[in-house]
């Protein structure tokens, strides 16, 4: 099924070489004497985003990918095209039915533009690193030196809930995931 317009595909490769696999694709566009507009292979797109993790007790923004083993190619879809991309180092193959790649649906790709595209204006992601249920300290503040359990993560507020013994009862206090250690 080859198609005559510029669709974006997914294309899956090994893992951590996600960047190269981008390069190597777009060094091949811009060894592509044709005009920009004639190119059969318009661009290559790892999509990532800005999340801050916790690294040394401190918040730093790191870049993530969205989805880690995966680049995306706005190109026409035709035995050649599929051919030369597939033949890059790196490339595992096209995500679809057997030989068949699969187009990103036009929902799918405008969402994924926009996170690229809009990363600077929308609020940073915070990473929380514990999970419900884990065993956790109370670094900082009045609950400091308890020990308590994950109830839930809110991420959206960078707040973890955790249930503390309170005078033999246990008690749920929201703090932020900075006053906590996990075990």
């Amino acid at each position: 099924m080859f198609t005559l317009e510029h669709r974006w595909y997914t294309v899956q490769t090994t893992s951590g070489h996600e960047n190269k696999v981008q390069r190597l694709i777009q060094r091949k566009i811009d060894m592509d004497t044709a005009a920009p507009e004639d190119r059969l292979v318009r661009q290559a797109l790892v999509p990532t985003e800005q999340v801050v993790e916790i690294k040394n007790g401190k918040k730093v923004t790191v870049e993530k990918k969205i989805y880690p083993g995966y680049v995306l190619v706005d190109m026409v879809a035709s035995q050649d095209t599929l051919h030369e991309i597939s033949g890059i180092q790196g490339v595992i193959k096209f995500v679809g039915k057997e030989k068949d790649p699969t187009p990103l649906r036009e929902d799918e790709v405008r969402r994924l533009l926009g996170v690229t595209d809009s990363a600077d204006d929308s609020p940073l992601k915070e990473e929380i690193p514990f999970l419900i249920g884990q065993a956790v300290a109370i670094t900082e503040g009045p609950f400091a030196d308890f020990n308590g359990t994950v109830e839930e993560v809110l991420s959206d507020k960078g707040k973890v809930r955790v249930s503390v013994s309170l005078f033999g009862r246990p008690t749920s206090v929201e703090l932020d995931y900075l006053q906590l250690r996990g075990y």
